[in-house]
């Protein structure tokens, strides 16, 4: 393991208050934020679509006669101007959410190959006789979650598996 602590913090019980303090501000000054359905991914103005979006603000402002009725200019404007706000704070928010995740994702497995070797050192001490190693080891053997968690035997499984295609 070349670097087997790369997250070494301490995150206060006041801290938490005060993030959690904090998020609930920035929630507040952005009330009309919104959650899409799951798998809902429709993204029509990306990046490389902003362009065509300038254009059109050009033509909506010196040729509105094209504008159809349902489409309110007002709401298009509003539209555009919180595209412009969001820009300014949304790369910094996705960036601390990323780093977030991560350090989070990263704890979690240095937590993993620290149980990962005391199961192998229990393991290890059950096969030389140390008292209480194979009850702990039995004990976490039956937790471990890269465990195949079906307890049919495989012969026993693929027979079930013909019976229920026939």
């Amino acid at each position: 393991m070349a670097n087997d602590n790369q997250v070494s913090g301490v995150i206060t019980d006041q801290n938490i208050t005060d993030i959690l303090g904090h998020l609930t501000a920035i929630q507040t000054l952005l009330p009309f934020l919104i959650s899409r359905e799951p798998g809902d991914n429709n993204v029509m103005l990306g990046d490389k679509s902003v362009g065509f979006d300038e254009k059109c603000a050009g033509y909506m402002a010196s040729n509105p006669e094209f504008i159809p009725g349902y489409v309110k200019p007002a709401d298009v404007l509003n539209h555009r101007a919180l595209r412009d706000q969001f820009k300014q704070f949304l790369p910094q928010l996705q960036l601390l959410a990323a780093k977030a995740q991560d350090t989070y994702d990263v704890v979690g497995n240095e937590l993993m190959m620290a149980d990962l070797a005391y199961y192998g050192s229990t393991g290890d001490a059950a096969k030389r006789g140390r008292p209480n190693a194979n009850d702990i080891h039995n004990d976490l053997a039956a937790r471990y979650p890269g465990r195949n968690s079906s307890s049919q035997p495989a012969s026993n499984a693929q027979s079930t598996a013909k019976k229920v295609v026939a």
